[in-house]
């Protein structure tokens, strides 16, 4: 068994070099650089640095430029909607068509990401699928828990409602390494939890979807602080760090010992 560390620290000789993608209000990528700040003013060095953001939009809508412009990094918009609408092409990646579409609109992105020598892309709210690799997402979800046919129970953007429908009395959130799948990547860290707090019964809440979805989207908006926000930059911390670890078959392993179910901090 031979266990592939995702970043090297010692090999590399200098720090991680990370590419930070989002969409909307990039909170994730917020406290990433947050991180980065206080180990620098800390200890001197950070081991990872964030070199340029990304968005897949430039409409308005997305924070990335003026969280850059803050942080004094380059950052680049290539607006995904609008690439397909000029092409006469659906959102999708379900045909042929759709994927080639998307492997395509990817390419500039990874000219960005081979022109500034990047290690790790981390995906700060980027909701856009990514043909890319070397890749770590955060999902609102405990993606240890599975169903009874092996596979996980809360995936896709309705992880959260999903949870609390199943009547789950706690939230956390999990970090992955990412591969093709829907929230089907390797698990790396899992978050401590939030308590579900329903206004109502459930059986209530079930009867009435559009009331159910804003009790979700709150607990959404509360497992943020609690977990998004502290799981996703210590998750790249601990790569750059050289202390997560893959095998052969896809196991993580964290300072050389199997985590099956993922970082508790």
């Amino acid at each position: 068994m031979v266990v592939r560390l995702l970043f090297d620290p010692h090999s590399a000789g200098r720090p991680m070099r990370v590419a930070g993608f989002m969409s909307g209000s990039g909170s994730n990528i917020t406290k990433l650089l947050a991180l980065e700040r206080s180990l620098k003013a800390e200890q001197g060095a950070s081991p990872f640095e964030l070199v340029f953001i990304f968005s897949d939009r430039s409409d308005g809508r997305s924070r990335g430029e003026q969280i850059a412009l803050e942080a004094g990094i380059p950052y680049f918009s290539y607006d995904v909607r609008r690439f397909h609408e000029v092409r006469g092409l659906r959102r999708t990646v379900s045909t042929d068509e759709g994927l080639a579409a998307r492997h395509e609109f990817d390419q500039t992105a990874a000219r960005l990401i081979q022109a500034f020598d990047v290690d790790l892309i981390a995906l700060g709210g980027y909701m856009s699928f990514l043909t890319l690799d070397f890749c770590v997402n955060v999902h609102p979800a405990d993606l240890s828990l599975l169903n009874d046919q092996g596979e996980r129970r809360f995936v896709g953007d309705n992880a959260v409602r999903d949870a609390i429908a199943a009547g789950r009395s706690e939230l956390r959130s999990s970090t992955i390494w990412t591969d093709q799948g829907v929230d089907t990547g390797p698990l790396l860290m899992v978050s401590e939890p939030i308590s579900v707090e329903l206004p109502d019964r459930l059986e209530a809440l079930m009867a009435e979807p559009e009331r159910l979805q804003d009790v979700a989207d709150q607990h959404q908006e509360r497992l943020k602080e609690v977990g998004d926000w502290r799981i996703f930059p210590l998750t790249i911390r601990y790569i750059a760090e050289g202390r997560f670890g893959l095998d052969e078959k896809g196991r993580v392993y964290f300072d050389g010992r199997p985590v099956p179910e993922g970082v508790r901090p």
